[in-house]
């Protein structure tokens, strides 16, 4: 039976995440532009952030229950960060002869989410 809770609280941050990625996505392309993917990669950065903080919060600050930790960690940001969406991507633009740019997306999501987790981390700890 426990089982059957963990998956309901994974299944509805994941069915938020999911839609709260495709909304982010379709945002960002509206106003950047698809020639790059800056959907997923502001997608990603935004993903690594919110780990970083809610983790560090979970962790630090509040003891979270093992559900809202489920609900959040695995299923809501598990579903919002892209990273098979950023590898295809990254993939799609090499099969275009597009190398400056996937270079620049794997390096740029790299450090970007590597700086949004850090900054999370240092938010929830001062708050």
């Amino acid at each position: 039976m426990e089982m059957v809770v963990n998956l309901i609280f994974v299944g509805a941050g994941g069915f938020i995440g999911a839609i709260s990625r495709f909304l982010v996505s379709v945002w960002v392309g509206q106003r950047w532009g698809r020639v790059f993917p800056f959907g997923t990669f502001v997608a990603n950065v935004l993903g690594c952030f919110f780990i970083g903080l809610a983790m560090t919060i979970f962790n630090e600050r509040i003891i979270a229950s093992p559900h809202l930790r489920l609900l959040i960690g695995v299923g809501f940001i598990g579903a919002f960060t892209t990273f098979s969406t950023f590898e295809y991507e990254t993939g799609a633009l090499l099969m275009d002869g597009e190398w400056l740019m996937a270079f620049l997306n794997v390096i740029g999501s790299l450090t970007a989410g590597f700086i949004a987790l850090k900054a999370g981390e240092l938010l929830a700890r001062t708050i």
